[in-house]
C-alpha cells in the first residue's frame, strides 16, 4: 500500500475557508471570468491597478516581451511571440522594473482548471489575460535561447505580498521530461522552489516524481514534484487561504504562509538576463 506523501511544514492556524470544486481531472477549460476579478492588485502583480492593458495585440510577433519592450511597447498586455513555427500569445508585463517580463502562469480567481493532463501542460491553457498557464514547451522555447531569470509574486487574501527571484532558469526539452534548472534565490517570500531544482515535471498521467506514488495526484496539479513539494502554484485555488483537505492540495508556497494555506494570487514571470 502506498502511503500519502509527507506534508510540508505548516503555518499553526485553525482550518477554516472553503474549498474548491476544481479538483476533478478534467481537460483545463477556457475560462468564463467576471471582469471584475482581472483587477489585479498592488503594482507587484501583472496587470497593476490603474494601468490599462493593451486593448489590441500590438504588431508582432516578438521573440519574446522583452524584445517588444525594447521596440518601444511599454504598456502591459497580450503578445503574440513566435516560437519556432508557432505564434503564441502571452502577457507581456512592461512596467514591472523596466519590463520586457514574459508571465508563464498567472492564479488569481480558479476559474481555470490546473488539474489535467501531461499534453495540455505542454501545450499551454487558460487565457493571457487572466488564469493561465504558457506551456511547457514555450517557456523550454523561450529559455533555450539564451539565459533568463524568473520572479515568482505570491499575494495572500490578507493582502500581504511576496516575491522570489532566481538568478537562472531554464527548461530542459520533453525529452527530458522539461526538467527544471534553478540559479540562487533573492527575495522576501523564502525559498520553496530550490528543492525542486532538477527535477522532472509531473502530471496525473505522466509520473516523473520521487515518490512512490502520484504527486500530481495528490496535489491536484502538475510541478516538478520531488517527493511530494514545498511549493505548488498549480493546485486547486481554494477560497480563503486555510482550507481543509486531506492532502495539501492548495496554491501554496510553504515558506510564505505554510503548505495548508492556499494563495489568492501566485505568477510566474520570466526575462532574458542580456535585455
Amino acid at each position: 500500500q502506498v502511503l500519502p506523501p509527507p506534508l510540508v511544514p505548516v503555518v499553526p492556524f485553525s482550518l477554516v475557508g472553503g474549498t474548491s470544486d476544481n479538483s476533478r481531472l478534467d481537460p483545463a477549460p477556457e475560462s468564463q471570468r467576471d471582469q471584475t476579478l482581472r483587477q489585479q492588485g498592488p503594482l507587484a502583480f501583472p496587470l497593476p491597478a490603474g494601468h490599462p492593458a493593451v486593448p489590441t495585440k500590438p504588431a508582432g510577433p516578438w521573440q519574446d516581451c522583452a524584445e517588444a519592450r525594447r521596440a518601444g511597447h511599454g504598456q502591459s498586455g497580450v503578445y503574440e511571440l513566435r516560437l519556432g513555427r508557432h505564434v503564441v500569445s502571452a502577457w507581456c508585463e512592461q512596467q514591472l522594473e523596466g519590463g520586457g517580463w514574459t508571465v508563464i502562469q498567472r492564479r488569481q480567481d480558479g476559474s481555470v482548471n490546473f488539474f489535467t493532463t501531461w499534453q495540455h501542460y505542454k501545450a499551454g491553457f487558460g487565457q493571457p489575460d487572466g488564469e493561465y498557464w504558457l506551456g511547457l514547451e514555450p517557456v523550454h522555447q523561450l529559455t533555450s535561447r539564451g539565459d533568463h531569470e524568473l520572479l515568482v509574486l505570491l499575494e495572500d487574501w490578507g493582502g500581504r505580498g511576496g516575491r522570489a527571484h532566481y538568478d537562472s532558469f531554464s527548461l530542459e526539452p520533453e525529452s527530458d521530461h522539461y526538467r527544471l534548472r534553478l540559479g540562487q534565490y533573492h527575495g522576501d517570500a523564502g525559498d520553496s522552489l530550490s528543492w525542486h531544482n532538477d527535477k522532472p515535471f509531473s502530471t496525473v498521467d505522466r509520473d516523473r516524481d520521487s515518490y512512490s506514488g502520484n504527486c500530481a495526484l495528490y496535489h491536484r496539479g502538475g510541478w516538478w514534484y520531488h517527493a511530494c513539494a514545498h511549493s505548488n502554484l498549480n493546485g486547486v485555488w481554494h477560497r480563503g487561504g486555510h482550507y481543509r483537505s486531506r492532502y495539501q492540495d492548495g496554491v501554496y508556497w510553504a515558506e510564505f504562509r505554510g503548505g495548508a494555506y492556499s494563495l489568492k494570487k501566485a505568477a510566474m514571470l520570466i526575462r532574458p538576463l542580456r535585455l
